[in-house]
Order: C-alpha cells, then sequence, then structure tokens
C-alpha cells in the first residue's frame, strides 16, 4: 500500500516557492472573508488602569469599628483565634 501524502507534501512537492506563497496568502483572504476575523468593538472591553476595584464588605457597625481597629494596631487573628 503506497503512503497517503498530506495537502502540505504534495504542495510543496508540486508548486514553486512563489506560487506556496500565493496559494497561502489567497487561503488566508479567503478564511478571512468567510470568517469575518475581528470586528471593531468585538472582544473585551480594554481596563482602565486608574480604575482600580473597590471591595465591600457587608457588617454590622460593631464589625466595621472591630476591623477598623484591628487594622490600625497590626492585630494578629491567628493568635487571638488560638486564644
Amino acid at each position: 500500500m503506497n503512503k497517503l501524502k498530506t495537502n502540505d507534501e504534495l504542495i510543496k512537492e508540486l508548486l514553486t516557492e512563489e506560487e506556496q506563497i500565493e496559494l497561502k496568502t489567497e487561503i488566508v483572504k479567503e478564511i478571512k472573508r468567510i470568517r469575518g476575523g475581528a470586528r471593531k468593538g468585538a472582544g473585551r472591553k480594554k481596563k482602565n488602569p486608574d480604575n482600580v476595584l473597590q471591595f465591600q464588605v457587608r457588617v454590622s457597625k460593631k464589625e466595621k469599628i472591630f476591623l477598623n481597629y484591628a487594622r490600625e494596631h497590626n492585630l494578629n487573628y491567628d493568635e487571638l483565634m488560638e486564644g
């Protein structure tokens, strides 16, 4: 049984260097025409580096006061939890 050849092997075997380049550019053009490619406004929007995320924590007033106190006094939560 003969060994099967891929399309790339046949193209290299039958076409010259210039013809190969021309064929590949035509293929790329056809794919862009059919599939469309990137469109204006498509994809994710770019993030503004100045727009920093802000976290919201829903806690009671007492908990909020405690958290602010703990931050100001650099409390070690691990030590507090151990007893």
